[in-house]
């Protein structure tokens, strides 16, 4: 019989040395070979009845909200907004150590609610100010309160950083406190910063947050149908079920949705006028050429036999492709991320406040990264550029230092655009 020849390491000290193993789990060949899509889980229609169910109350009392107008809109925001704060604040918490820190959740919520104030009285300040315009009382608090807006926002930070410093007393605590404060930061950031563009979206119009959302509905939607009965090759390893059939024929699905609510939605004033105070009366506005069609006569070398060769559009649908396009493609990658987050700390959802989809930051992940993408979007493409009065003077100011001789011209020019910023508001 050969003998072995691979020697066995020693030490200094002529002690044999033990190679650790490995702590790397070996992969699941059934696994990586698709073992846990959709197609091939035994339980995937009792899933699929739980999930239906809990969607349709959810579609139900999601429209009902929308009826109500802005201000249910946004309220529901917060809630959603507080609810995803405990169940990230919870990830992380340890019952152990919090027995020794009495009121330092407290702390973390003083945070949130000090960033949902600065953010929100940012957002909000100028429509509560045209709210309240009517009465002297109300007119002179909110102004200052919209003048000191900032020194209390950065009052109550200090004050919660000075309350953080204090208690600060156990050394074997220091890590465990300053992994909690950065985890509140990193919450008030990513996670608040990014949902809290849903507002701004809503008052721009509903239309510019329900088409968006609505979006991202029907493509999570339509990815697990395909994905339950044809999906056959995984996507990506962070999701396991997510599969490649899923991810192409929901994003097929969401484009053409995209443009054909776009269509439906331009009809409504309650959903394509901006909302420019706080109130909850019904909106009537001239909807702008966004929201008007116009007619599109088909080239002549369409063949004779296709019945449409006039059709109505909005430009409205135009966008509403980059929007379809970029919920199918982008962003889903904030699933995979918060898929990937779930993974690393071990949790299967991040709550289970909702049957069958987890709880309510498993519903939001892909949501926040259309509704920053949403109000960029506005912003840069849709929104026209603005011409304030304090740009026409700064204009004249600027001619009449460098240039005396245009100076009539220019004040012909300045007073039309007055007139135009007259009658425009």
């Amino acid at each position: 019989m050969q003998k072995d020849n691979t020697s066995t390491p020693l030490t200094p000290t002529g002690r044999v040395r033990h190679r650790r193993r490995s702590n790397e789990v070996v992969p699941d060949v059934s696994v990586a070979n698709g073992g846990n899509l959709l197609v091939n889980d035994s339980n995937k229609y009792r899933s699929m009845w739980i999930r239906a169910c809990s969607s349709v109350w959810m579609i139900g009392g999601f429209a009902f909200i929308i009826y109500m107008g802005h201000l249910s809109i946004t309220a529901m925001i917060i809630v959603i907004q507080i609810f995803m704060a405990k169940e990230l604040f919870n990830l992380l918490r340890r019952d152990h150590e919090e027995r020794h820190l009495p009121g330092f959740r407290l702390l973390n919520w003083l945070f949130f609610f000090t960033a949902m104030l600065f953010v929100y009285g940012r957002i909000l300040s100028q429509r509560l100010f045209n709210t309240v315009t009517s009465d002297d009382f109300l007119y002179q608090f909110v102004n200052s309160l919209i003048k000191y807006h900032m020194a209390i926002c950065y009052t109550l930070y200090t004050a919660g950083f000075v309350w953080f410093i204090i208690t600060l007393k156990k050394k074997r605590m220091y890590k465990y406190q300053f992994g909690q404060y950065a985890w509140t930061h990193m919450i008030m950031i990513i996670v608040f910063t990014q949902s809290s563009f849903t507002v701004a979206n809503i008052f721009e119009g509903i239309i510019w947050f329900l088409l968006p959302a609505t979006l991202i509905v029907i493509n999570d939607i339509a990815a697990y149908f395909f994905g339950f009965f044809f999906g056959r090759t995984p996507l990506i390893k962070l999701s396991p079920k997510k599969t490649w059939e899923g991810f192409i024929d929901a994003s097929v699905t969401t484009v053409i949705s995209a443009f054909l609510l776009a269509d439906i939605m331009s009809r409504y004033q309650w959903l394509t006028c901006p909302r420019k105070d706080l109130s909850s009366g019904w909106l009537q506005c001239d909807p702008g050429p966004l929201f008007k069609p116009y007619s599109v006569i088909l080239p002549g070398w369409v063949p004779q036999w296709f019945p449409w060769k006039e059709f109505s559009v909005f430009p409205v649908q135009i966008h509403a492709l980059a929007f379809g396009l970029f919920a199918s493609i982008i962003a889903p990658f904030g699933g995979f991320f918060a898929s990937g987050f779930k993974r690393a700390f071990k949790i299967k959802d991040f709550g289970d406040s909702i049957p069958g989809h987890g709880g309510i930051t498993d519903r939001m992940d892909c949501q926040m990264v259309m509704a920053v993408f949403s109000y960029i979007y506005h912003q840069s493409f849709i929104v026209p550029q603005g011409i304030s009065v304090e740009m026409i003077l700064d204009q004249v100011w600027f001619i009449h230092v460098h240039n005396d001789k245009i100076i009539f011209k220019f004040y012909e020019h300045m007073l039309i655009n007055i007139l135009i910023l007259r009658f425009r508001y």
